[in-house]
């Protein structure tokens, strides 16, 4: 994460809801082989994070016991020199991030079906007014036939770190001047943190 300490983002709950809110993330994990990387949708289950991947995913064998990392990316953007107004300023980026850290635990196949239907009404919740979708929907013996192509994991974790890099090193008046820049670049979301963000 950034060395700056004003960046550090350390308010465990707020990351824990960011990363419920993002709900995907960058599964990391080092091998004898290599470094291997896997995309992956996330779900909190208590104070683990459930996941799955497919069967066929290079991971697989190797994640039960092992110590990974996830990494959660929020927004970030560009942000120009000249949108602060300063002398002697260099490019930089803004974005806001999160790694956890711990053990993965492969599930059994009721670990995998609270995995699967955890996250599907996660989402679906979102989209209301639209009736949920439940595995209830499927034809007898589908959802059970499909989960055979995937296996869940959990991550027990054992270190949170977070990083909001919103120009809180800069004066009020120089940070919503970047917060303008990068709305006006599209960034509607980024824009608004910057301009919320405080140490």
């Amino acid at each position: 994460m950034h060395p700056h300490p004003r960046f550090q983002w350390k308010d465990e709950a707020g990351i824990r809801a960011f990363i419920a809110d993002k709900s995907f993330g960058t599964l990391i994990l080092s091998t004898d082989a290599g470094v291997r990387v896997g995309q992956v949708p996330v779900v909190w289950m208590g104070d683990k994070l459930g996941l799955h991947l497919s069967r066929a995913n290079a991971l697989v064998p190797l994640l039960d016991g092992a110590r990974c990392l996830l990494v959660v990316q929020g927004a970030d953007a560009y942000v120009s020199p000249d949108w602060y107004d300063l002398d002697d300023q260099v490019p930089t980026w803004s974005y806001v991030s999160a790694e956890l850290e711990g053990v993965a635990r492969v599930t059994d196949d009721l670990g995998l079906m609270t995995i699967v239907d955890a996250l599907s009404w996660e989402h679906e919740r979102r989209l209301a007014p639209k009736a949920p979708w439940t595995r209830a929907k499927m034809s007898d013996g589908m959802f059970d036939k499909m989960c055979k192509a995937i296996i869940g994991f959990t991550i027990e974790v054992e270190a949170m770190r977070g990083t909001r890099k919103l120009h809180q090193n800069k004066t009020d008046e120089v940070r919503l001047r970047a917060a303008d820049g990068i709305e006006a670049a599209g960034n509607v979301e980024l824009a608004e943190l910057v301009r919320r963000a405080k140490d």
